[in-house]
């Protein structure tokens, strides 16, 4: 599958709003509240060659997970924060690495750096899989309790093909 990433429009963030994982994965689920960030923050929206939306990315800011900032897992410097979703029908089919090569060259166009960090829940092992795959390493842990009062783990994972000072 070729991915091909553009800016994100309404219409796809309204997309993106209805689409449902299944069991554990539900925790990325979004809803019409989400929305305001995908168009508001610098999200971009992945297509395929037949222009279907497959997924989004984001970077900075956006990648970030709260908590993550309290525990100062975002610390250092010399990388830029990349976050990523892929329809729900298309995770686990060997699409990943793909996917998120193509976000990386869009980061790296657009940020002119090399040195990447993501955040992910500890749960999503397919995820990391495919970030280990890439070279990204784990780094910093950290917790975040969910509106319906769950804790999830996180880890940051960093992609560092330039060395940092």
């Amino acid at each position: 599958m070729k991915f091909i990433i553009k800016e994100m429009t309404d219409k796809e963030a309204r997309e993106i709003c209805t689409w449902k994982y299944d069991d554990i994965y539900s925790f990325y689920n979004m809803d019409e509240s989400s929305f305001n960030d995908l168009v508001n923050d610098p999200y971009h929206c992945v297509i395929d060659e037949d222009r279907n939306l497959v997924g989004y990315c984001c970077f900075g800011e956006s990648a970030t997970v709260p908590n993550g900032k309290l525990v100062g897992a975002y610390d250092e410097e010399g990388f830029i924060d990349i976050g990523l979703g892929m329809l729900p029908k298309l995770c686990g089919k060997g699409f990943g690495a793909a996917f998120l090569n193509k976000c990386i060259e869009l980061g790296e166009e657009k940020f002119n750096i090399s040195n990447f960090r993501l955040t992910v829940a500890t749960f999503n092992k397919r995820a990391i899989k495919v970030y280990e795959k890439l070279g990204f390493k784990k780094d910093r842990y950290f917790n975040r309790i969910t509106q319906d009062g769950r804790t999830i783990e996180f880890v940051t994972m960093k992609l560092e093909r330039i060395e940092t000072l």
